[in-house]
């Protein structure tokens, strides 16, 4: 988070689903398109039929993503870099599916 830049909260819908996101007022663009990139890819997967069930279909999204943007990097992946950011978008889909499933 950059200096000075303070947090705002943002409610987003993936998939038809709403979350409250905090993030740097900076940074709300960025995090809004991905919102709606991660939601196309989403719905891809769900519409392609083969995936069944929001979990699947997220954990599909996250791997189809995180392949294409590991395979774009090529050599200036840093590994260690990359692999703290996979475990942290793995605890926030944990969190996310979690307090779904209190819906259900």
């Amino acid at each position: 988070m950059a200096n000075g830049s303070k947090n705002v909260s943002l409610d987003v819908t993936i998939m038809g689903r709403e979350f409250r996101i905090s993030c740097p007022e900076d940074e709300k663009a960025g995090l809004l398109q991905s919102v709606g990139f991660l939601d196309k890819k989403m719905r891809e997967i769900r519409e392609s039929g083969k995936v069944i069930g929001i979990e699947r279909i997220a954990i599909m999204a996250a791997l189809n993503i995180a392949h294409d943007y590991l395979s774009n990097k090529g050599g200036d992946l840093d590994p260690d870099a990359a692999q703290e950011r996979i475990d942290r978008l793995h605890g926030l889909l944990d969190r996310a599916l979690a307090a779904q499933d209190n819906l259900f």
